[in-house]
Parts: structure tokens; C-alpha cells; sequence
């Protein structure tokens, strides 16, 4: 396991291009950042990544990369499957 802090090592534009859905950028955008209450949603995935990237800080954390599995966020479910996954392998 590799720790980065992401607001002093942001993940670069492809990276973030790959992951980050169209249809739910907001799914990556971390809601209790202040940035992002005092911004509204942006409007398209380039005009959030661009946001995420001036201000990592809005970025959903932790980014949790197992191989080409990606979760973004703290989510107990997910990261048991990406485990179990990582076992079988």
C-alpha cells in the first residue's frame, strides 16, 4: 500500500479523466470540503476536474487503486469486494 496526500500530490489530469464518471461527478467530489459549498456543482466533467485539480482539497478522499479497480471515497462494501478480489487473484 502506497499513501499520497493527494492536496500536495493531486492525481494528474489522465488519471482523473479515466475515473471520473460524466454522469456522476458529483459521486467524486467530496461534499464537506468548503470549497465546495461555496462553489455550486460544476457543470461538466472537464470544468470538476479542472475545479479538482486547482483544488484538490474537493477531491473525494481516500482513492483507493488495487490494480485497475478504483474506488473513490470510504466505502467499507466496496473495499471488502476489492479485497476479496486481491485474494482470488
Amino acid at each position: 500500500m502506497e499513501f499520497k496526500d493527494i492536496t500536495k500530490e493531486p492525481p494528474p489530469r489522465a488519471f482523473l479523466d479515466k475515473h471520473v464518471a460524466a454522469d456522476r461527478v458529483a459521486d467524486f467530489i467530496s461534499r464537506r470540503s468548503p470549497v465546495f459549498k461555496e462553489r455550486p456543482l460544476p457543470a461538466s466533467k472537464k470544468d470538476a476536474i479542472d475545479l479538482m485539480l486547482e483544488q484538490p482539497n474537493l477531491i473525494k478522499r481516500p482513492i483507493l487503486v488495487a490494480g485497475s479497480k478504483v474506488v473513490f471515497g470510504f466505502d467499507k462494501d466496496e473495499y471488502r469486494r476489492v479485497a476479496e478480489q486481491r485474494v482470488k487473484s
